[in-house]
Formats: C-alpha cells, sequence, structure tokens
C-alpha cells in the first residue's frame, strides 16, 4: 500500500511541471546618458546606446556603443553653454567618447556651483532629450574620520574606516560617497543613503571601501592596510539622483537571483532615454590609514 501511495504521489507532482519558454524579443536601442556637474567642476556628459539582449559584448561593441556627434547644451539658468565632444584612448585600439566644457567658447562656460540648478538638452539622430538636477546648498562632510583594525582578522595591518556626521533636522538629505585608495581611481560605495532614521542626529558609521562593479569582489576588499592613503568623497546629491542610483543598485544586487523582485532604475532623461544628470556637492577629504 505504501509503494502505491508513492507511486501515486510522484504521478502527482510530474503531472504539475509546466515547461515555460520565454520568447524575448530583439528591443531597439535607445540613448543612455551619463552625466554630471560637481561644484567646482566642468560638467561632463557620456552618451552611449543600450544593447540587445542577445548581443555580445566586446571591445568594438562597446566603442560603437559611444553617440559621436551630437548637440549637446547645459544652462545655469543664466548662460548656455554647448559642450565639445572629446576623445580618450582606453586601451590600445579603443578609444571613448565624452562631452565637456568647450575651450573655444569660454565666454558660455562655467562650472558647478552649490545650491544651484542647471538644465542638459542633448540633440541627437533628430531626437531631443531633457534633464535638470540640483547641485545642493551643502556638502554634509563627516565631522570626523578614523580607521580601526579589522575585527577577527589575523592580519595586524588591515584597517576599516568609520565616520562621524551631524545630520541636519528636516528629512531629504540624500548622500553618495566614493573611495579611492593610493593612486587607484574613486569607486562608489555599494549603497546611497537618506536621513529617514538618521534625520537631525550624530551617529558613527562605517564606510566600506568603494567597489568595481566590473571586477568580482575578493574575500578582503572591504579592508585598507595600515599606511594607505584614502581619499573620501562626500556628496550631497538631490531626491531624483537618490532615487535612480538606489533603483539602479536594487537592479545590479538582483542580477542573477530568479527570486528577485521584478524592479525598474528611474532616471531623469525625458523622451524615453535611460540614465541620469546628476549634481554632485562634493567634499574631500584625504587621510592615511594607520
Amino acid at each position: 500500500m505504501k509503494k502505491w501511495m508513492l507511486w501515486l504521489s510522484l504521478l502527482a507532482f510530474y503531472s504539475c511541471e509546466k515547461n515555460i519558454n520565454f520568447n524575448l524579443k530583439e528591443s531597439e536601442p535607445v540613448l543612455t546618458v551619463d552625466a554630471q556637474i560637481e561644484n567646482n567642476k566642468a560638467p561632463l556628459v557620456i552618451l552611449t546606446r543600450s544593447f540587445s539582449y542577445f548581443e555580445k559584448i566586446d571591445p568594438a561593441l562597446l566603442t560603437n556603443s559611444f553617440i559621436r556627434n551630437a548637440d549637446v547644451y547645459i544652462s545655469n539658468g543664466t548662460l548656455i553653454h554647448k559642450l565639445k565632444e572629446y576623445t580618450i584612448l582606453v586601451a590600445p585600439g579603443i578609444s571613448a567618447y565624452y562631452y565637456s566644457t568647450d575651450s573655444s567658447s569660454l565666454a558660455t562656460s562655467f562650472e558647478g556651483e552649490l545650491n544651484k540648478n542647471y538644465t542638459l538638452r542633448i540633440i541627437s539622430n533628430g531626437k531631443e532629450y531633457n534633464a535638470v538636477t540640483n547641485i545642493p546648498a551643502n556638502v554634509n562632510f563627516p565631522d570626523s574620520l578614523w580607521f580601526k583594525a579589522a575585527p577577527q582578522n589575523p592580519d595586524t595591518n588591515k584597517r576599516i574606516l568609520f565616520m562621524r556626521a551631524t545630520d541636519p533636522a528636516g528629512r531629504g538629505n540624500y548622500v553618495r560617497y566614493f573611495t579611492k585608495k593610493n593612486a587607484d581611481a574613486f569607486l562608489a560605495g555599494e549603497n546611497v543613503f537618506d536621513d529617514q532614521v538618521i534625520d537631525g542626529t550624530t551617529y558613527d558609521i562605517q564606510l566600506p571601501q568603494g567597489i568595481d562593479r566590473n571586477k568580482p569582489p575578493k574575500a578582503d576588499s572591504n579592508f585598507y592596510k595600515r599606511g594607505d592613503t584614502v581619499t573620501l568623497k562626500f556628496c550631497a546629491i538631490d531626491k531624483a539622483s537618490y532615487t535612480f542610483w538606489n533603483t539602479w543598485e536594487f537592479a545590479y544586487q538582483s542580477i542573477g537571483n530568479p527570486f528577485a523582485q521584478p524592479n525598474k532604475v528611474i532616471g531623469n532623461i525625458s523622451n524615453g532615454a535611460l540614465g541620469i544628470f546628476i549634481g554632485y556637492a562634493a567634499g574631500y577629504r584625504r587621510l592615511i590609514a594607520q
């Protein structure tokens, strides 16, 4: 009797299986925008096209993905400046392209300022795209920074970075930070932060190293070494920029997880384009790991 029950159970289980076929359709490429302006720095705009799910990513595809010869304008409400396209060699035979201040038209050029609004206008392939952003009024830089020995680690030279900061009273402060170790490039932290929990308080928190999202993390990637020169770039951002990076990080961390909640990355570029135009109120601090 038990054997019959087992067979019936197995038959019932297999009868519930159903093959699911995903019919992934090709989609037209759309404009992707990575644009920023920071206090005391020139604007920087990178334009690319989106990839198809079925495309094989290789150096040629990446090079050809850049949008060339676009008309890119930025305004601070008083001046309107047309940005110039520049080329940079990133590897033998591989170039990247970006738009920034045109040195031949300095009369209309400007750098970012705290507490100011900016408008971006892009014309490419007969279509127009617009976005606005704001550089917040203050940096909200940490009150102090220090290193601690890495916990539960046999290497006594490993260090982690801590900060103490005071959040201004009143909800609506948003932060993104970057770290730079020695002569390496700045890398963004894994998350952006708001002040829902810490509003108006002074708090201590660990600041993990920024991560290179093109490389798998190492076991000790959160640790500095004694003697490392560490530069922290701590930025106040507006709500739209926070929303973009918050949804982007969620999508990034969900890649490969079949049980992850569906998520849409929310940008601020018009006309169906992807990406973000972001204003950074940035402050810098350099210290040596002790």
